[in-house]
């Protein structure tokens, strides 16, 4: 069945984030189905831009996305860093094949004008990203990833890959030179899941960044009473990791307390500001 579709008067935009540029996002929805609760789909339902949960898990594509690209980019393109894909949807939603070859096009049409891309997802690459017509190593992939456990990704992200097939995927782009990331973010307090971070950031460490970040909007976590402690642990962890296997890090702002670090966890080294 052929999604339904949208049409919009602009695509790129000027991120306020502290790790990308301008964005981007071709579709309304998501299938993947993430109940954080989504941050995303919250705006949307607040806005009236989309009226439920269901809804949500039905995306549109934005059918004009290539017509507006042609258009922006050339006022634009001496003005892009990069373009991050995506903020409110998936650009290689699971099992979604049209939203997959329009994020093909897209991509195609960056790599023309020599616009870098940053792409994260939940679903799995394909082979074909490493076509000559869609090769670019400047471009970045990154993949979502807090916890190597399928039951809590049947609760919590429950249509999206497995995480096994996520890595596999980023795996093959790695080896084949194309630059790689993990985004740990939500990640989430033992009253959640309890497991160890290192057996997670061990089957990652091919990639070339890893990006890390608490679990928002939610009072599960911030009930938890030993919340602040257990994520200046968790980001001291990922930065001696990434120290030691020479992978670039970001510790997201606000993940951290200072004033809770110990005499040897200084805040220039929980953030390894080389991120970008």
């Amino acid at each position: 069945m052929a999604l339904r579709s949208i049409t919009r008067k602009t695509l790129l935009y000027k991120s306020g984030v502290e790790y990308a540029d301008y964005a981007l996002n071709h579709a309304e929805g998501c299938a993947h189905g993430c109940t954080y609760p989504c941050y995303a789909m919250m705006m949307k339902k607040r806005c009236g831009v989309v009226s439920s949960y269901e809804d949500w898990l039905q995306p549109k594509i934005v059918k004009n996305a290539l017509e507006l690209l042609d258009k922006e980019l050339p006022r634009l393109k001496n003005k892009i860093k990069q373009v991050f894909m995506c903020f409110t949807t998936d650009p290689f939603m699971y099992e979604v094949e049209e939203i997959n070859r329009l994020t093909l096009q897209i991509l195609q049409r960056l790599n023309r004008d020599k616009v870098k891309a940053i792409l994260t997802t939940k679903g799995v690459y394909i082979d074909q990203l490493t076509d000559k017509q869609l090769y670019n190593e400047q471009n970045e992939y990154g993949v979502s990833l807090v916890s190597l456990s399928e039951a809590f990704r049947g609760k919590h992200e429950p249509f999206s890959a497995p995480y096994k097939k996520r890595i596999e995927a980023l795996k093959k782009l790695h080896d084949a030179g194309l630059k790689t990331w993990i985004s740990i973010e939500p990640y989430p307090t033992p009253n959640i899941i309890k497991q160890d971070i290192r057996e997670l950031l061990g089957s990652i460490s091919f990639v070339n960044k890893v990006v890390f970040g608490k679990w928002n909007y939610s009072r599960v976590t911030t009930s938890y009473i030993h919340n602040k402690e257990f994520y200046n642990s968790m980001a001291c962890e990922v930065a001696s990791f990434c120290e030691r296997h020479a992978i670039k890090a970001h510790i997201k702002e606000g993940t951290i307390s200072p004033t809770l670090l110990g005499p040897s966890q200084s805040t220039e080294r929980v953030t390894l500001a080389n991120y970008m």
